[in-house]
């Protein structure tokens, strides 16, 4: 199982990191260590002192496929949830300045928080056109709609597609909007799609 993450799809996002708006998709991976599941607490690490939130649709692949034209990228899943692309944002741009990779700051256990539930795409009223926010202590710190993309997820589909065969269970993170920022130890997030709570847990 591959966790696909994909960066500055949210134009205002790139804007507030003072990021290029790409032309193409950001794409990097996480490993499977790095799930965090069933609502369990989020631990700060102790190589950072800014761990930033990253609200996500994450869609679950259904099927196993590569260089799948965007036609028929619906066909490869079924079901979508919430995650949170937890992010060393210090380290990060230590990393960044230096011209390399960003794994230590973004793939580290436990940075890709997963909802215990996703929804059918059958039950929601329109893939391109889905609402998702994040409360933190009952407040909203982060709102996106899917329909704000700058890659819409078909689009994911075949670009990743052409790089990365996917397989049953590969969970394809789609970008964060822009309002991200630290978390702190004793915060309560929660995570809605669609009006619907699906991330409830706290940081420790």
């Amino acid at each position: 199982m591959k966790i696909i993450c994909i960066g500055r799809n949210y134009a205002s996002h790139a804007q507030e990191l003072d990021n290029e708006i790409p032309d193409e998709p950001v794409i990097f991976m996480k490993p499977d260590t790095a799930l965090l599941r069933n609502n369990e607490a989020f631990y700060i690490p102790d190589f950072s002192e800014s761990v930033h939130h990253e609200i996500e649709l994450v869609v679950k692949v259904k099927k196993a496929g590569r260089n799948i034209e965007r036609k028929f990228a619906s066909r490869y899943y079924e079901e979508v949830g919430l995650g949170i692309d937890f992010t060393a944002r210090d380290l990060q741009a230590q990393l960044k300045a230096k011209g390399l990779p960003w794994e230590k700051a973004k793939a580290f256990d436990k940075s890709a928080v997963i909802s215990p539930k996703f929804i059918p795409v059958k039950e929601l009223k329109d893939i391109n056109s889905l609402h998702f926010r994040l409360d933190i202590n009952g407040k909203t710190v982060q709102e996106g709609n899917s329909s704000m993309m700058l890659f819409p997820i078909d689009q994911l589909i075949e670009q990743v597609s052409k790089y990365f065969t996917f397989k049953i269970g590969d969970l394809l993170y789609t970008g964060t909007p822009a309002g991200v920022g630290p978390v702190k130890i004793g915060d309560h997030l929660e995570g809605y799609l669609d009006g619907e709570k699906l991330l409830d847990f706290l940081v420790k």
